[in-house]
């Protein structure tokens, strides 16, 4: 459903995909070139980038991670995990991809208000702006059971909040992906050296296959060891209590390292 595993490159509607998807390539455009939609992903980079020296969370963060967040749901999909999301709410299984797409988009837009906490203050705001697009595509009823399911996802990204459906699994894991140096590229160049940054910088390449024990498989190139605290940190956090465990199989492998401290970690 990307245009490759790196999930660098903006969503290809004309891909050939294993599963329906018309819907999808309806919904997302409109989503993506709103003005509304554009001008919090702008927005929510400053309180992040520029007076925390954080790193990105702006508009290239947004598409990595609905990149990847859409390939990963793919090869789910091919793997035949179940998603329960949509199907909980009697909505058709092509919203389960408009679902991952759309609470992707707007999972960060709470730090327009502060980084801390933002997944709470997402909530509202991304909830004005779904109520205004999905009414072109939905019913009221409609309306109200794919922003349920958007808003549970977008919360559950954050760790403090355990997904209670495989669809927000997804986006769980597919924010902690984005984690190669070019994130980090702006607060390291402006001073910036908390381990946020540091273990960004160590992140040479990460991509997304289809595994042969496990549905997935994601590898992780790392030049340094300080890339650890990327794998064993933040990403094996966001994959524990994802209800992706059992299918998503983790492997990094330190390519410069001379020391030899840390030459993999399977995770």
């Amino acid at each position: 459903m990307t245009s490759d595993d790196s999930g660098g490159r903006e969503y290809d509607p004309d891909a050939a995909h294993a599963f329906p998807d018309e819907k999808l390539n309806r919904i997302l455009p409109t989503v993506v070139d709103d003005a509304e939609v554009r001008a919090y992903l702008d927005a929510q980079n400053v309180n992040a980038v520029k007076r925390k020296r954080y790193n990105d969370h702006g508009p290239k963060h947004i598409e990595i991670v609905r990149n990847r967040a859409l390939r990963l749901y793919e090869l789910l999909k091919r793997a035949g995990v179940p998603f329960n999301g949509a199907a909980d709410q009697g909505l058709d299984e092509a919203d389960e991809a408009v679902v991952v797409a759309l609470a992707a988009t707007l999972h960060d837009v709470g730090h327009v208000v502060h980084r801390d906490r933002h997944p709470y203050y997402s909530i509202p705001l991304a909830a004005d702006v779904l109520d205004r697009l999905l009414a072109e595509f939905y019913d009221t009823g409609g309306v109200v059971r794919m922003k349920a399911e958007i808003l549970h996802a977008i919360l559950c990204h954050h760790t403090e909040e355990d997904p209670l459906t495989r669809e927000a699994g997804v986006i769980r894991v597919a924010d902690a992906l984005d984690m190669e140096r070019g994130r980090s590229r702006i607060p390291y160049e402006e001073g910036g050296r908390g381990i946020n940054t540091l273990s960004s910088q160590a992140i040479r390449n990460v991509t997304l296959q289809e595994g042969e024990e496990r549905g997935v498989l994601v590898e992780i190139e790392m030049v340094n060891a300080a890339g650890v605290y990327q794998v064993d940190g933040l990403l094996k956090a966001k994959l524990e209590d994802s209800m992706l465990e059992d299918y998503v199989r983790i492997v990094a492998i330190n390519t410069k390292e001379e020391s030899g401290l840390v030459e993999r970690i399977e995770l």
